[in-house]
């Protein structure tokens, strides 16, 4: 069976050449919000003012993602950028997975000293060629006070004024609860920018609607103001929530051949219990699980 042909009928019913709601982080659907705004700057500024640690926390799907591989995209040729998602464990095996990042080859039976000596080397390397390196870990939230402390030690490498390293933290909001733990006070001192990355408010939720929509070739009017308002209030305004609704909510109407998402499409959504993201009534958190 054709998988594909029901997507395809999906867009040609409204016009679309992509799908608009996708999970998968996709930086030509980047929405500027003002929070997400700010936090891409702070990400830019602690790049370009070579800032050794670098922090942007945020709720699960609030876009945090999506800035990094905007920021990827516009790095200089000179910049050599090692990304780690979702690394765990402890001391030397974090020192592992950075030289595997950075693509150095390394002997896994060596001792912790040998492995920074290696990446040290490297790092030396990289700046005699003209080149400043930037590790990002994305997921940091799983990462604990040992392995944070070992990144720190990481911007002690230096050639005379100049740190050869470069660290961008992304995580959950765990994150900056870990990080404020006593024992990482030199950890903090460390950090030049941070910012936490909020959920959207119910105009900038219209307003991220209408973006995806226009940037998929609608006419960014395909969602009612009262099922943008019913949008906000079950996602909680989290961006990944409300690309599953909105995207369940087109299928919806689509099967109704209705070329406008209503209330009432939104309310068939939830009564059939396909959206699993939905904000309890009792004003809790969205369940993303």
């Amino acid at each position: 069976m054709n998988t594909t042909a029901p997507v395809d009928i999906y867009n040609s019913f409204f016009g679309f050449h992509e799908r608009p709601f996708t999970l998968v982080p996709d930086p030509d659907f980047l929405f500027w919000s003002k929070s997400h705004r700010l936090a891409y700057t702070m990400l830019e500024y602690g790049v370009l003012t070579r800032a050794p640690i670098t922090v942007v926390t945020g709720e699960i799907g609030a876009g945090k993602t999506t800035l990094l591989q905007h920021l990827l995209k516009t790095l200089p040729d000179d910049v050599i950028v090692g990304l780690i998602s979702n690394a765990q464990g402890d001391r030397g095996e974090l020192l592992q997975w950075v030289l595997h990042a950075l693509g150095v080859n390394f002997d896994h039976s060596a001792s912790y000293v040998s492995l920074f000596q290696t990446l040290q080397d490297y790092l030396l390397e990289a700046y005699a060629g003209g080149h400043r390196v930037i590790l990002i870990i994305d997921e940091a939230q799983n990462l604990n006070v040992n392995t944070l402390e070992e990144l720190r030690m990481l911007t002690n490498i230096n050639s005379n004024k100049d740190e050869l390293v470069q660290l961008v933290l992304v995580g959950q909001p765990e994150l900056r609860n870990l990080i404020m733990r006593p024992e990482l006070k030199q950890f903090v001192q460390r950090v030049g920018s941070s910012f936490h990355l909020s959920a959207m408010n119910r105009e900038n939720v219209a307003a991220y609607v209408a973006h995806r929509l226009r940037v998929a070739g609608g006419s960014g009017h395909e969602f009612s103001d009262a099922a943008l308002d019913r949008v906000h209030e079950l996602t909680g305004g989290v961006p990944r929530l409300v690309n599953q609704l909105c995207d369940l909510s087109l299928v919806y109407a689509f099967s109704a051949e209705e070329h406008v998402v209503s209330e009432d499409t939104i309310e068939s959504v939830l009564a059939d219990g396909v959206f699993f993201g939905a904000v309890s009534l009792n004003g809790g958190q969205a369940n993303e699980a």
